[in-house]
């Protein structure tokens, strides 16, 4: 934790590699969310009015 974290330099894109595990975990969540489906009630269509 003393030590300065470590970059990945692409181009003109500069980042650390902390930063770069947080933005990828985001995504993850993201793709997660947008592929498995939401929860929904066991009840009928026809008992909801």
């Amino acid at each position: 934790m003393d030590s300065p974290a470590g970059y990945i330099n692409w181009a003109f894109i500069s980042i650390s590699v902390p930063n770069l595990i947080v933005i990828g975990g985001m995504v993850l969540v993201f793709a997660l969310a947008l592929i498995l489906p939401f929860p929904h009630s066991t009840s009928t269509k026809s008992s909801k009015r």
